[in-house]
């Protein structure tokens, strides 16, 4: 399965299979060094679904000047 098509949680459980292969420290330079990029792939990949997950947390609202405002999401409804 490609890292673009994996959710964060299979792309956090493969990192956790690339560390504990690499720490075994049985695996061949070859295989460390594309592990190691896969692993690099992966985490690139879930920093991005992060930073899309927290720009989806945040709202839009309009300032009096009609410019946008980001403002935290809160599930309290506005005062």
């Amino acid at each position: 399965m490609s890292e673009n098509k994996m959710t964060f949680e299979q792309s956090m459980q493969r990192l956790e299979q690339i560390v504990r292969a690499m720490e075994r420290g049985d695996v061949a330079l070859d295989e460390s060094l594309k592990l190691f990029q896969e692993g690099t792939e992966l985490v690139r990949s879930c920093g991005k679904l992060l930073d899309d997950a927290e720009l989806q947390i945040k709202k839009v609202t309009t300032a009096a000047d009609g410019s946008p405002v980001l403002e935290d999401f809160t599930d309290e409804p506005d005062a």
